[in-house]
């Protein structure tokens, strides 16, 4: 089976159609909806949806399995997500074929994702979640147990589906906790097919996978039996969520908008930075929650910079995700589509705008927006304040360190920043004051497992990854005992 191009693809799909994972069993939805190819902007595919009484039934099963699992050994549930991480290595050719069918991005990078979800799984099973002794001495033992919660919510992104969904899923069920797993309706099909790989990896219910509109997600949110509720998404859908989850008082891990800045002082070595500045700030077509959003300069570098980085946004070959040497695909769905050419059309009516190179959709089928490089803006400006999500990149420039740090912390976003210099500690100086949750210096982009990952401000809640992300899947109870207990 050879999945290189979209007919193909599309006829394994035909043939092999997906379905939703409930209960350990496969099952249709009542309806379906088009899924639809970024590249050529028309159907590729259909994906059921389900229906409330079958979110009832994923979170009843879901419910019923948790006994079972979470008094199921560590040892074992680890072993259990071991297969599952090998489940995704030994499908990485026919889901990343899917993956970029419904995604856009190119077939060498999605299978970068898949193979990178199963790293991150298999790194986050090295971390110990095992009780902590607080005190044993003559006064008593104490132990901080780490109890799981029970059914876990997740929902998952378009921009990296597979990527996204995997760790969440591990800190579900490492931790002792089952499942209800909803995709974006935009891109479910790779994510049901890899439940379908994996049905018999867990026990029944332990790990349950539907497909649905908002609606579905709503429901969800206000489920009495779900304990916790883990979003990858934008900051208007966690606002929701935060409000539909209070009647519960649900635990929640939100990860949200980032409008990252990425300061850029004057020392820097332009030939080192600039192809790793362009990467930062254009990867997945910028369609990446901690890419680079907005970018300071240095006045005595900018325009160099600037024109290096247009150049690579000339040479940089933009088209389906199937076709060879292709470096950045499509813009995801019509609706961001659209979203972004209504802030360029906003920017061109602007007089202090200078488009260093793009602004404009490509003229061929698909969501296709040239990498689009912007000067002359400032704050008050929508591309500059918002979070655009999309291959377009404002530049700015400033005089010194504190007026860098002033404008890359202004606005409610908070997510991730990054600071650029041959001087590492003027660098870390500079960092200090950035309000992120993640800052790098001389890099941009890429979480460490064993690292907590989250924002600040509106940018999210909590945490992902790390012990500290695992253990918010869990509810921490102090054991007292009597000495010598």
């Amino acid at each position: 089976m050879v999945l290189d191009n979209p007919d193909a693809v599309m006829t394994h799909l035909r043939f092999n159609p997906v379905r939703m994972l409930i209960g350990g069993e496969l099952v249709d939805g009542t309806h379906h909806a088009a899924v639809i190819d970024p590249a050529l902007a028309s159907q590729c595919a259909v994906a059921p949806m389900a229906t409330p009484e079958q979110l009832e039934q994923a979170v009843g099963a879901a419910k019923a399995a948790f006994p079972l699992w979470s008094a199921t050994p560590i040892a074992e549930r680890r072993r259990r997500l071991h297969l599952f991480a090998k489940v995704l290595e030994s499908n990485v050719a026919e889901l990343a074929a899917i993956l970029t069918l419904e995604q856009g991005r190119p077939l060498a990078l999605t299978r970068v994702e898949i193979e990178r979800a199963a790293m991150l799984l298999r790194a986050l099973l090295t971390i110990d979640i095992g009780d902590d002794v607080l005190r044993d001495d003559d006064s008593g033992r104490v132990i901080l147990q780490h109890r799981p919660l029970g059914v876990v919510g997740a929902i998952a992104p378009w921009n990296v589906p597979i990527g996204l969904a995997v760790p969440k899923i591990t800190h579900a069920l490492y931790t002792g906790n089952t499942i209800v797993l909803k995709p974006s309706p935009y891109t479910p099909l790779a994510t049901l097919k890899l439940a379908e790989l994996a049905k018999d990896v867990f026990p029944r219910g332990v790990f349950n996978v539907i497909n649905g509109d908002n609606d579905v997600g709503a429901l969800m949110t206000t489920h009495a039996d779900v304990a916790k509720i883990t979003l990858t998404g934008s900051i208007a859908t966690g606002k929701r969520v935060v409000a539909s989850s209070a009647s519960t008082l649900k635990r929640l891990t939100l990860e949200l908008g980032g409008n990252d800045a990425a300061i850029v002082r004057k020392d820097v070595n332009l030939d080192q930075v600039v192809p790793a500045l362009f990467g930062a700030a254009f990867v997945n077509s910028g369609q990446v929650c901690m890419a680079i959003k907005r970018m300071f300069v240095h006045s005595a570098i900018h325009d160099e910079l600037v024109e290096r980085m247009a150049a690579i946004a000339r040479d940089t070959a933009m088209g389906g995700g199937f076709i060879p040497n292709v470096k950045l695909g499509p813009v995801q769905n019509q609706v961001q589509f659209d979203s972004i050419l209504s802030v360029l059309k906003e920017t061109k009516a602007d007089p202090r705008a200078r488009f260093a190179v793009g602004g404009n959709a490509l003229n061929k089928p698909g969501y296709f927006i040239e990498p689009t490089i912007v000067t002359g803006l400032s704050q008050g400006m929508r591309l500059v304040d918002e979070e655009t999500f999309g291959p377009v990149l404002p530049v700015m420039q400033y005089e010194n360190d504190e007026d860098a740090v002033a404008q890359a912390n202004a606005g409610k976003y908070g997510l991730c920043a990054s600071v650029w210099s041959a001087n590492v500690t003027e660098a870390q100086n500079v960092a200090a004051g950035l309000v992120a949750g993640t800052v790098w210096i001389n890099r941009h982009v890429g979480v460490d497992p064993l690292v907590p990952f989250g924002g600040t401000k509106e940018s999210g809640l909590g945490r992902q990854f790390g012990k500290e992300g695992l253990l918010s899947f869990t509810e921490t109870r102090a054991l007292y005992s009597p000495p010598g207990a």
